[in-house]
């Protein structure tokens, strides 16, 4: 599974709010053994948006948490855009969220709270402990929910506990040498593909070093090559850690 955060709010790109939503799904994920494979903030942008969601759903193995746009103001994309990417189809009226949004608002509810309720079809609705206001879902991979924090958290923990609390394990091994990079470029090019690989360069005390790292399920393979790094390194007298 390739789990995707999509975070929608031009507020966060000009600096009016801060994003929280990263840091809380890279945390989440990470109580079940996943990652994060990408995360995006976009503007409030039809075209962007439409974009970034055709971009997602073009990847196979993909699970979107979509943050943001949800609401009943003009600058509430996601609903049609996410219909016309997701589904083909327009906007239907979800009559069980219609009613919550009459039993809470009453009058208030119109012209344009209960606008909320109009769905892409098919939509399974996403339980909001706040305040009811639903949020939506798609093939049980895709998932909207609102851009406050305090609503969207409870609601994409509650949906990776039900959908993606079952993991394979991973291992990871790491060593920080006192060497650059380039000293252990060449096996770098020997690791096979289905090994994570991750080099950082950096300087400690003026000095280059590198920090290696290497994941996979196959615990005995990654470090199988883990320990051809270490031995390379202790060939040529570069301690590490």
């Amino acid at each position: 599974m390739n789990f995707y955060a999509l975070i929608i709010g031009t507020e966060i790109l000009n600096g009016r709010r801060h994003d929280k939503h990263f840091e809380f799904v890279k945390s989440e994920l990470a109580k079940y053994g996943h990652e994060l494979f990408a995360s995006f903030i976009i503007k409030d942008d039809v075209e962007l948006i439409k974009n970034s969601f055709e971009f997602i759903k073009n990847d196979k193995n993909s699970i979107m948490f979509s943050f943001g746009g949800i609401g009943s103001t003009p600058d509430d994309l996601t609903r049609e855009i996410s219909a016309d990417v997701f589904t083909n189809e327009g906007l239907v009226r979800d009559k069980k969220f219609e009613q919550d949004i009459l039993e809470k608002f009453g009058d208030e509810a119109y012209p344009h709270r209960i606008r909320m309720s109009d769905l892409p079809k098919g939509s399974d609705l996403l339980f909001n402990p706040v305040n009811n206001m639903s949020g939506y879902s798609l093939e049980n991979r895709f998932f909207f929910v609102p851009g406050f924090p305090q609503m969207a958290h409870p609601m994409i923990s509650s949906v990776i506990q039900k959908h993606f609390s079952i993991s394979q394990k991973k291992f990871r091994f790491t060593l920080l040498a006192n060497t650059s990079e380039n000293t252990l470029n060449s096996l770098m090019h020997d690791v096979p593909k289905d090994i994570e690989l991750s080099s950082l360069p950096m300087f400690i005390d003026s000095k280059p070093s590198v920090e290696l790292s290497l994941s996979g399920y196959d615990k005995v393979k990654v470090e199988y090559y883990f320990n051809i790094f270490k031995e390379e390194l202790k060939s040529k007298d570069i301690s590490f850690t």
